[in-house]
């Protein structure tokens, strides 16, 4: 602690930043209440300063938040590409061609039928994929052809191996 700078003091900083969000709007550490009452060796150091070497020191961190900004913002996009690539690593996509027979879950989830109780399915068959939309979205019709009105989520769906296949 002796050789840190006497006005950084560690606050709840940020994970991704290792900085305060104080601390990154407005250039420098907030003044704790207690900090005021207790006289700590920041405050101390403040008091004794002249104004015109307060002022200066002031606008000196006020120069230097915009380039601490810029390396937070750095390290921020940093963290969410390494958060992003372990995330990846285990996300199984989903991926169906036209024509293929799918279940769909029941949505929305967490229905049940009254007549099952906590028995009651979860997936129902009998779709097949119609055409594809982007982003891993998928237009369903049943086998008899009637088509959904909207897109669904590839999520969403599971893929249907029928042991017999009857091409309705």
């Amino acid at each position: 602690m002796l050789n840190e700078p006497l006005w950084s003091y560690p606050m709840a900083c940020h994970g991704s930043t290792k900085i305060s969000p104080y601390q990154l709007v407005c250039g420098h550490d907030a003044v704790l209440p207690w900090e005021i009452k207790t006289g700590s060796r920041r405050v101390s150091f403040q008091d004794q300063l002249a104004a015109d070497d307060y002022a200066t020191l002031m606008k000196d961190e006020l120069d230097d938040l915009a380039e601490d900004r810029l390396r937070d913002l750095i390290s921020i996009e940093e963290n969410k590409k390494r958060v992003a690539k372990w995330y990846d690593k285990k996300v199984k996509v989903k991926e169906f061609a036209d024509r293929d027979l799918v279940w769909k879950l029941i949505l929305p989830i967490g229905t049940k039928s009254l007549k099952f109780g906590k028995w009651s399915p979860n997936w129902e068959y009998s779709y097949r994929i119609n055409r594809s939309a982007p982003g891993n979205a998928y237009i369903l019709e049943t086998l008899k052809g009637v088509e959904f009105p909207r897109a669904l989520n590839g999520k969403y769906l599971k893929k249907y191996y029928p042991s017999i296949w009857v091409d309705a």
